[in-house]
């Protein structure tokens, strides 16, 4: 990477250019300008990476879990000590503000590092016992082999460790592609485990939807891991069809919010406004669908107005303790958020936002659309913007009616001070996450994956790691 404006691949240990030599631009969307140039990586690269991968594999699959923790260890421990510098390469690649990106990433992507380090020590399964007279049954957890990963633009680090970080701790090695839009920091990384772990355990090729494509399909993946909208989902799960490979699916969200009448308004409006705007709305899981009680409607999106005011954006950040919110990330993005806001049906209104901010970049202003039906557009699909939309429901019923109405499951919240309530909801509701008086927080130990067309498999927790472990069954004849 002699080329701070260049970015190179990361195979079999060494920083390679991509074999046809080719290129695209990477913009950093607070300017909506070019400042770095990116591999296009092609079928070639491709295969070097997972070829590299497999020859890695012979080795890697034999150390022990507490070999596997002491890379892995050694791995947090590097994020840690460069965690300025790598926030600095996410900020001009994604416009993600510095003080957040620096407290609400880098804290948890060490945590989950050090998290899948002790789990790798902590498989579980069946007991070595006699199911059959005359017979011993144990259970093995293997590594399935190399696995194709693939991250998203709207947290390109940290989305990388949640792909990376069970996936070496249970023995695989890895083919690791970032978005196009978002190549800097995975490349970053690749730098700073380059001297802890062997060659082609971890792996970075470059590249656009053609060479994920081509990554999906190869043949030497023994698994497929996307992070994703539900469409990249599908075409990762059918080019996986043909050779059988496991897959592994995050994909897209539209979460109920539901707001009861006996809930704190105040405080609702404040939780859904951090979790509707964080990181511009560009989360599956974020508080962009609220369904309030008809009798708190006005309050509530008076509340949620206020709150749409306080927001700052990341190019206007001063070092205070300020929520800011980055740009969206790419031109596409920018044109889909916007284009579903202004086309907003007659009968619903666009009480605050609704605009892009500034002469430069793709930054959109916090909005707030009221007035909206479930059948409206806006209400059917994931914006990933900072956009929250608002509904009303009469009674409990019709609240898990509205929340269950969508294709998506991946996450939801409901507001309110009565636990019986709030136990029943979280029954009924199809989704996988139901907060409770609080949207978004997660943590290492417990898992965040969906239902229905968001996929299936679990990030985070030790259901994680178990995804990337085949189980095989050793049984012993006892007789002479």
């Amino acid at each position: 990477m002699a080329d701070s404006k260049q970015l190179s691949n990361f195979i079999n240990g060494e920083f390679v250019a991509p074999s046809a030599g080719g290129y695209s631009d990477v913009i950093n969307p607070s300017t909506g300008e070019a400042y770095l140039a990116a591999p296009l990586s092609r079928q070639d690269d491709v295969d070097s990476a997972c070829q590299a991968a497999l020859a890695a594999f012979a080795e890697w699959k034999q150390t022990t879990p507490g070999e596997r923790m002491e890379h892995l260890l050694k791995m947090a421990a590097a994020i840690e000590a460069d965690a300025e510098a790598l926030v600095a390469t996410e900020h001009e690649n994604t416009g993600k503000p510095v003080g957040l990106t620096s407290s609400e990433e880098i804290p948890p992507m060490v945590d989950q590092i050090r998290f899948f380090a002790g789990a790798a020590r902590m498989l579980e399964g069946k007991a070595t016992a006699e199911y059959m007279r005359g017979f011993s049954s144990s259970i093995r957890r293997e590594p399935v082999g190399g696995v194709g990963s693939v991250a998203p633009w709207n947290y390109p680090m940290m989305m990388a460790v949640w792909k990376f970080a069970p996936a070496l701790a249970a023995g695989n090695t890895i083919v690791l592609k970032p978005s196009d839009t978002t190549p800097a920091s995975a490349v970053h990384m690749a730098r700073l485990f380059a001297e802890i772990l062997p060659p082609g355990v971890f792996n970075v090729i470059c590249g656009d939807r053609e060479t994920g494509a081509a990554l999906t399909s190869h043949p030497i993946p023994a698994m497929v891991s996307i992070t994703g909208s539900t469409r990249a989902g599908k075409a990762v799960a059918t080019a996986a069809a043909p050779t059988v490979k496991r897959v592994h699916l995050e994909l897209g969200g539209k979460a109920p919010v539901i707001v009861f009448e006996d809930a704190d308004i105040s405080a609702a409006a404040e939780g859904i406004a951090v979790a509707g705007y964080f990181n511009a709305g560009q989360d599956c899981t974020a508080a962009t669908r609220v369904i309030v009680h008809r009798s708190k409607h006005e309050d509530l999106v008076a509340a949620l107005v206020e709150q749409a005011g306080t927001v700052q954006l990341s190019n206007a950040e001063k070092d205070d303790d300020g929520f800011y919110i980055p740009p969206v990330n790419n031109i596409n993005q920018f044109g889909h958020v916007s284009g579903l806001v202004s086309r907003a049906p007659s009968h619903a209104s666009v009480v605050s936002g609704g605009e892009q901010i500034g002469d430069k970049g793709y930054f959109y202003a916090p909005t707030v659309v009221d007035g909206l039906r479930e059948g409206d557009e806006l209400i059917r699909t994931e914006i990933f913007g900072p956009v929250i939309t608002v509904q009303t429901f009469d009674d409990e019923a019709d609240a898990i009616r509205l929340a269950n109405d969508t294709e998506y499951g991946l996450a939801s919240s409901v507001w309110t001070n009565d636990h019986r309530r709030a136990l029943r909801m979280s029954a009924a509701i199809d989704s996988g996450c139901v907060w409770i008086n609080c949207h978004i927080p997660l943590v290492a130990e417990m898992p965040h994956g969906g239902v229905k067309q968001s996929g299936y498999g679990k990030d985070l927790s030790a259901y994680s790691l178990e995804d990337y472990t085949r189980v095989k069954h050793v049984m012993s004849y006892l007789g002479e």
